[in-house]
């Protein structure tokens, strides 16, 4: 099975639970990224793996032409409901099916560390650019910067093991590799940043769904049974009650921004 229809049999059962329990959270970062590439009106954006369309219906809002691939179905139809008048489509982003040159801005929030060989992906994403256009890579911050880690720890443990060094969260996330797939890809770094995103939830039960939205939790659920994976996140979750009584949960990001 190719690694991008691989990670979309994962996303069947989260795609709606993203959408409204996670992608809220992450606003901050999408919009950070927008700004640095400029979208506006008329401008061509895709986005790649662009799961349930939040990043993508940002940037209809600012006027631009929109375009999303993401290898989950459920992802892509969510997102055409999402953003009618975008171009989603379901297929491998070491694969795009859109001619040489099609967009002025491709983006890949947390996305590019899924593929097969991420370089493979990011030259992919230089092909379908225009000669002036750039593309935006946000990537978590090394796995000890980033909360989250611990409770995908929590998860992993229930789901079957991975091969080390294969694609997954952190895959980019050591210092100098999404610099190096990017060189390798024929890219060039123009500009980067770095940011915090703070995920909250009133209750355990909802932290729970958003945490249990992503691939590795349907792995886990798959492997392991619900009602197990269900009460390791409780446990995981924990460490993360606030004095208000609330679950609070944040994660270090970086994003670069790159051109031909």
């Amino acid at each position: 099975m190719a690694t991008g229809q691989e990670f979309g049999e994962q996303w069947r059962r989260g795609a709606r639970d993203w959408a409204s329990l996670v992608e809220p959270h992450y606003r901050p970062l999408y919009d950070a990224v927008h700004d640095r590439l400029e979208i506006s009106k008329g401008r061509r954006l895709l986005d790649v793996g662009c799961g349930p369309g939040g990043a993508a219906l940002l940037c209809a809002g600012r006027g631009a032409e929109v375009a999303g691939l993401d290898a989950s179905p459920d992802s892509i139809e969510l997102a055409r409901e999402r953003v009618p008048q975008g171009d989603f489509r379901v297929g491998d982003m070491e694969r795009l099916p859109w001619p040489d040159g099609s967009f002025d801005m491709v983006t890949g929030f947390n996305s590019f560390q899924f593929a097969g060989n991420p370089a493979t992906a990011l030259s992919q994403a230089r092909r379908v650019l225009t000669s002036r256009g750039r593309v935006g890579v946000p990537i978590f911050s090394p796995r000890e910067e980033s909360q989250q880690s611990r409770i995908m720890a929590a998860i992993g443990a229930l789901a079957p093991s991975q091969l080390a060094g294969g694609p997954g969260p952190f895959a980019l996330s050591a210092p100098g590799a999404a610099e190096s797939a990017l060189e390798a890809a024929g890219l060039q770094l123009l500009d980067r940043g770095e940011m915090s995103v703070v995920l909250t939830f009133p209750t355990v039960e909802l932290a729970s769904q958003a945490f249990l939205a992503g691939g590795t939790g349907a792995r886990a659920i798959q492997h392991s049974g619900e009602e197990r994976v269900r009460g390791a996140m409780r446990e995981a979750l924990a460490g993360f009650q606030t004095n208000t009584g609330d679950y609070r949960v944040e994660n270090r990001f970086r994003f670069m921004i790159a051109g031909r």
